[in-house]
């Protein structure tokens, strides 16, 4: 008796933060997995063996060669670090991609977003909102999963929030910290992306990924500071702008400072799920902030000169005041 043989899946972004976290569960539930790269030898010399391809998002030949004879494409294609005009080239490369999805019969398109504010989105997050909108226009049925800050070592987002909440015995404190959101843990967001591959076909669907916890930002910095060991003093500034604060993380964060920037920039809103919860479709229980932030803090392995620098501000800080 023949054997249904597993599904192909192409997993473009394979190199970054969430496809390096994703290829394996995805192995590991049976999948033929395929990883893109601009530079294959590269990449599977420093993110391990499996599958590799040549992919370029831009480029018509190479896009459809990579689809050739896949299942499932898994998109996490991001071109925010390449600087100006990202958004139109996101634009193109997801046009791309599902215009030679279509022609080589892929059956599911499967990407993961951005959160809606509910207020006008920052060019970030309007450029993840149309490439999503790109997708569903086409007609390979596009599961969009979107997600606020993803907590996990590696993540920019969460990078940023790690680095202020310990390089600073005293945080300043403007009023967009206190835009709200529901962070979601990296496991969660594996989880969700792994089922999602296979899921009984229901056409096109949008699915919001939020953590159990809503929180503002200036919640989140505290948190992590508590789990440090840190009470740091708080100073409210309340004209400091997004992009304003956005420059002095040049200083304080070693995260891409002009990915940070547009991060940062997003949040002047709430990004609060608008869309039904994926993890409720699938009867998955995602985790709370403090447990995916403190499996975080316990994979952040800094180098000498800045364990040095965190290890004085959590002295400074140690017996700093109680804030509320």
């Amino acid at each position: 008796m023949s054997r249904t043989p597993p599904l192909r899946v192409l997993l473009t972004g394979a190199t970054g933060f969430v496809g390096a976290a994703l290829a394996p569960a995805l192995v590991a539930r049976g999948f033929d997995v395929i990883q893109a790269s601009r530079r294959p030898e590269r990449a599977a010399q420093t993110h391990g063996g499996g599958k590799w391809i040549a992919y370029d998002a831009n480029v018509k030949r190479s896009v459809e060669a990579a689809v050739r004879d896949i299942d499932v494409v898994v998109y996490l294609v991001h071109a925010m670090s390449d600087g100006k005009g990202y958004a139109e080239r996101e634009h193109d490369s997801a046009f791309l991609l599902r215009e030679a999805c279509a022609a080589a019969g892929v059956k599911r398109i499967l990407y993961l977003g951005g959160v809606e504010p509910r207020a006008h989105p920052s060019r970030h997050l309007a450029s993840r909102l149309a490439t999503g909108r790109v997708l569903r226009e086409g007609r390979v049925p596009t599961w969009e999963l979107r997600a606020g800050m993803i907590v996990g070592d590696g993540s920019q987002s969460w990078q940023i929030c790690r680095d202020l909440a310990m390089r600073l015995p005293l945080m300043v404190l403007p009023a967009w910290l206190q835009s709200r959101s529901r962070p979601v843990a990296i496991e969660d967001v594996v989880r969700a992306l792994s089922l999602a591959v296979d899921l009984p076909d229901q056409g096109p669907q949008l699915f919001d990924l939020g953590g159990p916890d809503v929180m503002s930002a200036a919640n989140i910095l505290f948190a992590i500071a508590r789990l440090h060991g840190m009470r740091p003093i708080t100073v409210p500034v309340p004209l400091l702008t997004p992009r304003l604060s956005s420059h002095w993380l040049r200083i304080v964060s070693g995260a891409d400072i002009a990915v940070a920037r547009e991060l940062v920039d997003g949040l002047r809103h709430d990004l609060l799920p608008t869309q039904p919860s994926f993890f409720d479709h699938v009867g998955h229980t995602p985790r709370g902030f403090e447990e995916a932030a403190s499996d975080a803090l316990a994979a952040y392995r800094p180098d000498r000169r800045t364990a040095a620098i965190e290890g004085v501000v959590r002295w400074l800080a140690r017996n700093a005041p109680a804030t509320t």
